[in-house]
């Protein structure tokens, strides 16, 4: 039987996906996971897992860091994105960025069982809406393989940058050293071809579901 994934910060939304999982596949291993560094731990402990249900919205990264990473480190990973975000614009760029299929939080059991079986058998699903916008620009692509290339330690770094923390605060949460926060920053700057801080930040808000939620980081070196 399939290995799932399910990475989503609402237990009740956890629960009701699991459900209906094992509703349209019975005897599934589901693993479950509620913010990232969970997600990144899951996907590493599982390497057996068959698929990813992942909400966009994940305590830890934002918009679609999760999904780029993910596609780097497990790229034999199919990932479906679960959202509540609905509009072709967001479901096409999660194409975009690797995923195998987009369901809406708000389909029914059969569509969640047309998308598990398309996926699981090696193919794509989305709702047609997907398909009547233009794809993401070759800026935000060229964005992605270069966020592909960091760390899990340094994409946490980057989204607690755009969340307006100093490099103090950042290392006080991951529990790391100041000086360890600014060896991470250098590689973020390195990596994406920023010169500073407040670029690195503005380019990963397009990575963002709303890039005008990032906030500009406060100045101060590396």
């Amino acid at each position: 039987m399939p290995c799932i994934l399910i990475a989503d910060d609402h237990p009740l939304f956890r629960e009701a996906l699991k459900v209906a999982v094992l509703r349209v596949l019975p005897g599934t291993t589901i693993v479950e996971a509620d913010h990232a560094d969970a997600l990144f731990a899951a996907a590493e402990a599982n390497p057996q897992a068959d698929l990813l249900l992942l909400d966009l919205n994940m305590p830890g990264v934002r918009g679609y860091g999760a999904l780029v990473h993910l596609r780097a480190v497990r790229p034999q990973l199919p990932v479906v994105v679960v959202s509540a975000r609905e509009d072709p614009i967001t479901m096409r760029r999660a194409l975009d960025h690797g995923a195998a299929g987009f369901i809406p939080k708000s389909a029914d059991t059969r569509t969640i069982h047309l998308a598990l079986d398309a996926v699981l058998m090696g193919g794509t699903w989305a709702p047609a809406a997907a398909a009547t916008v233009k794809g993401i620009s070759s800026e935000e692509a060229q964005l992605a393989r270069r966020v592909r290339e960091l760390t899990p330690q340094q994409l946490r770094v980057l989204t607690m940058l755009g969340d307006g923390l100093l490099n103090k605060q950042i290392g006080e949460i991951l529990k790391i050293s100041e000086a360890t926060v600014k060896n991470h920053m250098t590689e973020i700057l390195r990596k994406l071809h920023a010169r500073n801080r407040t670029q690195a930040v503005l380019l990963a808000a397009r990575l963002a579901l709303d890039p005008a939620d990032v906030k500009a980081p406060p100045e101060e070196g590396n």
